[in-house]
């Protein structure tokens, strides 16, 4: 089972569309409740409940259960179903599900912020093969500043948000059995290559219409609903979550890779840098030593 995971604006989108559009796997949006299994798992009794609940109302103040296009009885009956039950059997089911409504055999997951729980996810379900996509934190916290969901606006608050996010999930995934690292910068110069390395990891036959995703993503990406919280209070429209996700529906684009060198300023650069300096080099991006 392929998760991607990631810093948000690090491309895993980019991959979940490319390995959606192979016929034999189905990636959803962004789930967010496998995190939930420590919780669940102090459930003496009722767990099948816990379970749906988790699942079809995460997040609490915003739940993304209508991006999903599962029907919640069907889902209900299939985990009443599932003997002998099991917090990583009703994940499963949910996922399964999932993949029967596009018509294909395997299931995957892309959910950023799974990069701060690999060890946890892996102990659950041990299928897991993690597919962690790094990019340059300076175009990342160039592309966070466009979002709704920035850590921040200040270069110090991205650089600090990159490199937590980086470290914490390839630490984590070093302890994992299987983890792969993917530098976005590769997949977008040579997709191709990386694609077929990606395929070999997660034991899937290459297939031509990865290369072809954008054909499909608009489609794909029409089941980002709008969000609300709890109140009914709209967070975030589904035009906007389109717009933050635009340039999947096109080729590779090169000349977004490494845009930080024209974009951001000498001084923001170097401030960013201050902080997640060792970081960027650790993950072979150039960046100058800064003098003391």
């Amino acid at each position: 089972m392929p998760i991607i995971v990631g810093c948000g604006r690090s491309g895993t989108t980019l991959l979940r569309l490319m390995l959606d559009a192979h016929p034999a796997l189905a990636i959803p949006p962004e789930t967010g409740f496998l995190d939930r299994a420590p919780t669940l798992s102090n459930v003496s009794t009722g767990l099948r409940e816990a379970l749906f609940d988790a699942v079809t109302q995460h997040p609490p103040k915003a739940p993304a259960w209508a991006d999903f296009g599962v029907d919640a009885t069907t889902f209900r009956e299939a985990l009443d179903a599932v003997e002998p039950f099991s917090i990583a059997a009703g994940y499963r089911t949910f996922y399964r599900l999932y993949a029967d409504r596009h018509g294909k055999p395997r299931y995957g997951d892309k959910t950023p912020m799974y990069c701060l729980h690999l060890r946890m996810i892996a102990d659950v379900l041990p299928e897991a093969r993690f597919i962690h996509v790094i990019r340059d934190g300076r175009d990342v916290a160039l592309s966070l500043r466009q979002t709704w969901f920035s850590p921040g606006p200040d270069v110090e608050t991205q650089a600090r948000h990159w490199q937590h996010w980086v470290t914490t999930g390839s630490e984590q995934g070093k302890l994992c059995p299987h983890y792969l690292e993917l530098r976005y910068e590769d997949l977008i110069f040579d997709p191709r290559t990386n694609l077929r390395r990606v395929c070999d990891f997660i034991e899937l036959d290459f297939d031509e219409r990865m290369l072809a995703y954008h054909h499909h993503a608009s489609q794909r990406l029409s089941e980002h609903h709008a969000r609300y919280d709890s109140a009914g209070q709209l967070l975030v429209s589904h035009e906007r979550r389109l717009f933050n996700q635009r340039k999947t529906s096109e080729p590779p684009d090169a000349s977004r890779v490494y845009a930080w060198r024209t974009a951001m300023s000498a001084d923001e650069a170097q401030r960013f840098a201050i902080i997640a300096g060792p970081v960027l080099r650790q993950f072979g991006y150039h960046c100058p030593s800064i003098a003391n």
